[in-house]
């Protein structure tokens, strides 16, 4: 019976012993280099929603025996090697892109629970192609939208972009990015080869230009004191001189443009030459294309050197040419229109000379006239009276009359006869003196014989006026 009790308690002390050694192999610790993914009824998340799978990173969990497993998630870096070839950029150019990218599982808490969901039970193998897959993919598109130029002068920009689009994509699938490097990018027409060509050959001729100029500029400093030279010696050769100076500029702005357009020329056709080259088997009738253009624009600048700048330095001739007959009739026109002035001027102050010596005049004849202005006109009249009897005198002394034929009646009335009648109506005919002061708007005085109307009497003050009476 001892027996039996004594087992009974050994059993039950191993039972117990080894429950206790298995709960004990059932709490996992988690490695720094690994992902414990506990996965089962693992509880429900923060939106109440049943988790897959639970991850701990650097800390330790008991797995529940029936209910509850576990898995490791290795995070060691995998390193892809991406040989992206032929992808089209923006520029519908071919390029090549070797690359390297460093990947491996994020410890972020939601891109854990991906891995967990998409990457557990696969081999580094695995994760390292589908990685790439998705690596090809981003790499293609980000290309797609950028130029040549863009990705081989900005490579902080083409990187900055690459990890942005990648790193989205693999965070879908638990990974995280950690490095990209892109070795080098080439192209199958030889573009960006073309481009280093391009550039050596601009810092070249930059060169050869600023060697141009320095020279252009001793050319000119010379010329200008052979210049100076020659206006001390002589001023009638200064103008000769300066001419020969300005052709000497033009002339060497001619070449140095020449020479820049030839060098510019000599570069297009070189990358069009590398271009056609590289492209000969693929697109050899666009290759053809671009040489053709190339050439015209080589035979264009070599036209434009030969006759477009020999017609600018006419094109200034005639311009300096006609600018001097311009100043010539300009000064010409200048000196006809100061003559015209000063004779008109002369003119003006003899007319003014004239006037002033006419007010003058009527200012003294007023006086005289004892400051009355009527009494001075009828001194003018009486100055101008014998021309006015001349005028009405003119006015009959060239009518010709060959002959008047009288018929005398013997029958006259107060004593006139018809002659007599005749003779006084022709007299008539003459202005009378007292009807041109009226249409002067003046009075003829009693003493130039005015007309005295019908029982008007004339008083006579003097012997004289009693004579006239007496006459009368």
């Amino acid at each position: 019976m001892g027996e039996y009790v004594v087992l009974l308690i050994a059993v039950v002390v191993i039972a117990v012993f080894s429950l206790i050694v298995s709960f004990f192999k059932r709490y996992k610790r988690c490695p720094s280099d690994r992902v414990l993914v506990v996965y089962g009824k693992v509880g429900k998340g923060t939106d109440t929603e049943s988790r897959s799978a639970k991850c701990i990173h650097g800390g330790a969990a008991f797995i529940w025996p029936i209910i509850q497993d576990y898995a490791f998630l290795d995070l060691t870096p995998l390193s892809i090697e991406i040989n992206l070839t032929s992808a089209l950029s923006k520029q519908n150019i071919r390029v090549d892109v070797p690359s390297r990218f460093t990947v491996g599982v994020s410890t972020e808490g939601g891109v854990m629970t991906n891995a967990a969901e998409r990457l557990l039970g696969l081999s580094q193998a695995d994760i390292s192609n589908l990685a790439k897959d998705i690596i090809f993919g981003q790499l293609r598109l980000v290309v797609a939208t950028m130029d040549i130029e863009e990705i081989n002068s900005n490579r902080d920009k083409f990187l900055a972009a690459v990890s942005s689009n990648v790193e989205a994509e693999l965070k879908k699938i638990g990974l995280k990015l950690i490095n990209v490097n892109v070795t080098d990018i080439n192209d199958e027409s030889g573009y960006i080869e073309a481009l280093g060509k391009e550039a050596a050959a601009k810092a070249i001729n930059d060169a050869k230009k600023s060697v141009a100029e320095k020279n252009r500029d001793g050319s000119i400093g010379e010329a200008n004191a052979h210049q100076a030279q020659r206006v001390q010696v002589a001023a009638a050769d200064a103008s000769a001189v300066e001419g020969e100076n300005t052709a000497k500029i033009t002339i060497a702005n001619s070449d140095a443009r020449r020479r820049e357009r030839e060098a510019e020329a000599e570069r297009l056709a070189s990358a069009a030459e590398k271009v056609t080259q590289a492209r000969a088997l693929e697109e050899a009738y666009a290759a053809e294309q671009l040489a053709e253009n190339a050439r015209a624009t080589r035979d264009k600048a070599t036209q434009t050197a030969n006759v477009v700048v020999p017609a600018e330095i006419d094109k200034q001739k005639i311009e300096i040419a006609a600018e001097a007959i311009a100043e010539q009739t300009r000064r010409h026109a200048k000196g006809e229109a100061d003559a015209i002035f000063m004779k008109m001027e002369a003119e003006a102050k003899g007319i003014y000379e004239i006037l002033s010596k006419q007010a003058q005049g009527f200012d003294k004849l007023v006086h005289a006239a004892g400051s009355d202005a009527k009494d001075a006109v009828m001194l003018m009249i009486a100055d101008k009276l014998p021309e006015l009897v001349k005028t009405q005198v003119d006015a009959i002394k060239n009518i010709k009359i060959d002959k008047v034929t009288v018929w005398e009646n013997g029958n006259g009335k107060d004593g006139k006869t018809s002659t007599a009648n005749f003779m006084q109506g022709m007299m008539g005919s003459i202005p009378p003196m007292e009807e041109l002061f009226k249409m002067a708007g003046m009075e003829l005085p009693n003493y130039l014989g005015k007309k005295v109307e019908e029982g008007e009497t004339v008083e006579f003050d003097d012997v004289s006026d009693s004579k006239a009476k007496e006459e009368k």
